[in-house]
């Protein structure tokens, strides 16, 4: 064999890769604790990241559409124009962000208030009548009589546990108080560097991306760099597409069910709304968790109301899921229906409600590429045959281009 440079690199490599490998695994609890602490040191930042992600849709939206900055004629603006068109567009983002919020909280807050004093006197009047039914039901059960007889109460161990708790409960107390303590300490601090390293993002995107590009561009190859690019531009293609979609979606929704519960006279019709546009957020089941909430809190107050709710939301999720949803969300990520169930539930277990959000794009992304790679794979065995045809899913992003930006 011809032992050339490039193939001792090759050998060297691998043997490299095994041995840490081996490393890895021969130490695998180590290994995690430092995956942990690093993940703990760099969380703020890929938190912040996520965040300009989602802030940039609206702001590059205020710039396009109020300041008319696009990235073709960035340059042949006024220079003052452009200089105060990043900013002002992320004011604007921020400030319908806080909008957003003290409308939903004002919208809840009295609703809540409302709904819990509602919610404690219908339980307040249903348990005598509940207690009523149990009592007219087993009345005659002598077993079930004999059994609650037969229960004893050790008043002489519960005093004793009272008084090792009265000993040596205020040091818990105080321990689990200095814990809980030191967790909100750290996520506000975790909240607050976000924050501010999301906003050095967006002021300098552009920067930070011929920044990355050089980088890229020096340690791999040009066609490895034209590869990670493209896969680059269709990630941000598609999680933006899905993020907004999502958003429209869950507003739409949330407005239909509280036009319908309004009319219709359905209490708590605005709070339900909410809580509708809030869990639809999250994909497929989300909606069946504010209506099962809703349908709880309409039951307290009348139960023939509540089974016409789930009527009414079996309906209205037909209508989403026929109508409203394949134009607004289905054709953004471009994932067939059993990939989209598949992908929330790998990413609900792996990572809960966060990973029902991101693998259905993440998902979409891998699914775009395999479908790419076997179009190319089948075009190279039959030069002559048409290529693959796609699905029908989101238009393709810019074409991947080898110039430096």
């Amino acid at each position: 064999m011809d032992l050339n440079r490039r193939t001792v690199k090759k050998i060297l490599g691998i043997i490299t890769f095994t041995v840490i490998l081996c490393a890895v695994l021969i130490n695998f609890d180590e290994a995690l604790d430092w995956l942990g602490f690093f993940w703990g040191v760099v969380t703020p930042f890929a938190v912040g990241g996520a965040l300009a992600f989602c802030l940039n849709i609206p702001m590059s939206f205020f710039e396009r559409k109020i300041f008319r900055i696009t990235p073709e004629n960035a340059k042949k603006e006024n220079r003052v124009l452009r200089a105060l068109a990043r900013p002002l567009s992320l004011v604007l983002t921020l400030l319908c962000v806080v909008l957003i919020i003290a409308i939903v909280a004002m919208v809840i807050a009295p609703q809540l208030r409302t709904t819990i004093i509602s919610v404690g006197d219908a339980m307040a009047a249903w348990l005598p009548r509940a207690q009523e039914w149990v009592d007219e039901m087993f009345a005659d059960d002598s077993a079930i009589m004999v059994y609650i007889n037969s229960l004893e109460l050790d008043w002489s161990k519960w005093l004793e546990s009272l008084k090792d708790f009265a000993v040596n409960g205020a040091g818990s107390i105080l321990s689990y108080t200095m814990s809980a303590t030191r967790i909100v300490v750290n996520s506000v601090v975790t909240a607050f560097i976000s924050i501010i390293f999301s906003f050095y993002v967006l002021m300098q995107k552009e920067n930070l991306s011929r920044q990355l590009t050089r980088l890229i561009r020096a340690l791999f190859k040009e066609k490895t760099v034209d590869k990670i690019l493209h896969v680059c531009q269709l990630s941000y293609f598609t999680f933006s597409r899905f993020i907004t979609g999502q958003c429209i979606e869950a507003l739409i929704l949330g407005f239909l069910f509280f036009i319908f519960m309004t009319i219709f006279r359905f209490p708590y019709a605005l709070l339900v709304g909410v809580l509708i546009s809030v869990t639809a957020l999250i994909p497929i089941v989300g909606a069946f968790i504010g209506c099962f909430i809703g349908a709880f809190l309409i039951l307290m107050v009348n139960p023939m109301q509540a089974l016409a709710f789930v009527i009414m939301f079996l309906v209205l999720q037909q209508i989403e899921g026929n109508l409203i949803y394949p134009h607004v969300v289905g054709t953004s990520v471009g994932l067939p229906s059993m990939w989209v169930l598949f992908a929330v539930t790998v990413g609900g277990s792996l990572m809960g409600v966060g990973g029902m959000l991101i693998f259905i794009p993440i998902f979409s992304v891998i699914y775009s590429l395999l479908r790419e790679w076997v179009g190319v794979r089948l075009k190279a065995r039959k030069p002559d045959a048409p290529a693959v045809e796609k699905p029908e899913g989101p238009k393709e992003p810019p074409a991947k281009t080898t110039k430096e930006p």
